[in-house]
């Protein structure tokens, strides 16, 4: 049998491409165009050469830029529910309200339940008015508790984790969770904050738009300082040039700070690939810890396949970020308990594509792309989203497809209850040959005989 397995070496693995690639799956999230956390990252760092950082401050600030929006994930799912709304476009169009508290309630009555009957809709616009800003509060602080926390499982410094946690922090202790105020706000989350407002209305609305803005925040959201610094940078023609350029990642990519990271050997390059597979296991709690799941049931099939522990370890790479395109799908769609319409399965039946489209781009992940994206094809060439054939499926795609089925069946969904591991089993029995491949479905089965003997003795 063909298979996808092919051994790269890894020493000339540049971490802030692997990070900076990576964060596409993140802007994704967010709902903002692909790149934001590059072009933050260009902005930012320019911001803090005009301020004068020193070379240790520069590099928590450029890793800070790009990983800023690694807890995204966690509120979705409380964001749809509380507003009953689409997670990613409220999420989205909430980047570009002033921060006053009128325009914050209008945005909200403007998004709330508008597709709710009327009754839900009053009742989640009644509970936004009676509890609003702690609601915001704990949207907020689960974010960047949970963005800082994934920071410090990728050896980042307590620097780059407290930018994290305080990047919606503001100069005039108005911000949140915290209410920080003035010098205790952390410079580079400050600086993090306007990189953020910067490109997101340069984007929308343009460069001049952008400056306007930040003016208008000045001594408000950010330090007049940092705000005196912007300007200045922003006046040289390479800033915007860069910016709006095709080589944005290269100059991005080729920036001291990351030139001085550290060396990505195998085990880094694992606890990497683990805290994206989190990133996407946050974003709902029917699929908690599924990327883990789906990881061990391959590993347990690869085992038992006899293969070796180098395409072992590929491919457990493969199993943890083979979902990283359910970044892209509103918690709308993900958590829906009842039938999914055909444009809600049109956008379900894409991540799998985008998984493999985010890691195609990174060039140590290149190889496990196309065995992320064919996790839900089928033998019979009625999966998706392709329609591979049998004999277009390596054992890997083979493995993981297994693997996924089996922790869908066996996990609660909104859908549904978890099924007994007997009635899994039979559901795949049914569909070998046709959707399944028989060698890898005896071999789970094989697996989990012997780790059941284990616990027994």
């Amino acid at each position: 049998m063909k298979t996808g397995y092919r051994k790269q070496p890894i020493e000339s693995v540049n971490l802030a491409e692997l990070l900076g690639t990576l964060s596409f799956a993140l802007d994704m999230t967010e709902g903002q165009p692909e790149g934001h956390c590059i072009r933050c990252c260009w902005i930012g760092s320019n911001i803090g050469l005009q301020l004068g950082l020193n070379e240790a401050e520069l590099r928590d600030l450029y890793y800070a830029l790009l990983l800023k929006d690694l807890g995204c994930s966690s509120n979705a799912a409380r964001v749809c529910n509380l507003y009953l709304t689409d997670d990613i476009a409220f999420k989205r169009d909430f980047k570009t309200v002033d921060g006053s508290m009128s325009a914050a309630l209008r945005f909200v009555f403007s998004k709330t339940g508008l597709e709710s009957g009327l009754s839900e809709r009053i009742r989640a616009l009644v509970n936004v008015i009676q509890n609003g800003g702690e609601l915001e509060r704990e949207l907020i602080e689960t974010r960047c508790e949970r963005g800082a926390d994934i920071a410090r499982r990728m050896r980042f410094s307590e620097a780059v984790q407290d930018a994290i946690r305080c990047l919606d922090e503001r100069w005039d202790g108005k911000g949140l969770p915290n209410g920080l105020t003035g010098d205790a706000v952390p410079v580079i989350a400050n600086i993090a904050l306007m990189a953020q407002v910067i490109d997101v209305f340069a984007t929308e609305q343009g460069q001049q738009a952008a400056v306007t803005e930040v003016k208008s925040r000045r001594g408000k959201w950010f330090s007049p300082a940092l705000v005196d610094a912007f300007l200045a940078a922003q006046t040289d023609p390479s800033f915007w040039d860069v910016l709006r350029g095709c080589d944005l990642e290269t100059r991005v990519f080729t920036m001291m700070p990351a030139l001085q990271a550290q060396p990505v050997d195998e085990d880094y390059l694992d606890e990497i690939a683990e805290a994206f597979s989190d990133v996407v296991d946050a974003k709902s709690s029917f699929t908690a810890d599924h990327s883990n799941r789906v990881t061990l049931y391959s590993d347990i099939i690869a085992e038992e396949m006899g293969l070796s522990a180098d395409h072992r370890r590929w491919l457990r790479r493969a199993a943890l970020l083979h979902d990283l395109g359910k970044l892209a799908v509103s918690n709308q769609i993900l958590d829906k308990p009842g039938t999914l319409s055909d444009a809600e399965w049109t956008a379900i039946r894409s991540h799998p594509r985008l998984s493999e489209k985010i890691l195609e781009r990174v060039s140590v992940f290149r190889d496990i792309a196309p065995i992320a994206g064919a996790h839900h094809e089928r033998l019979d060439g009625k999966g998706y989203p392709n329609g591979l054939m049998a004999e277009q499926l390596c054992l890997e795609v083979r493995i993981l497809t297994v693997a996924d089925v089996f922790d869908a069946l066996s996990a609660e969904r909104p859908y549904r209850a978890a099924m007994p591991i007997a009635k899994a089993f039979d559901i795949l029995d049914k569909g070998v040959g046709a959707a399944f491949d028989g060698d890898c479905v005896a071999a789970l089965k094989t697996g989990f005989q012997r780790l059941s003997a284990f616990k027994a003795a």
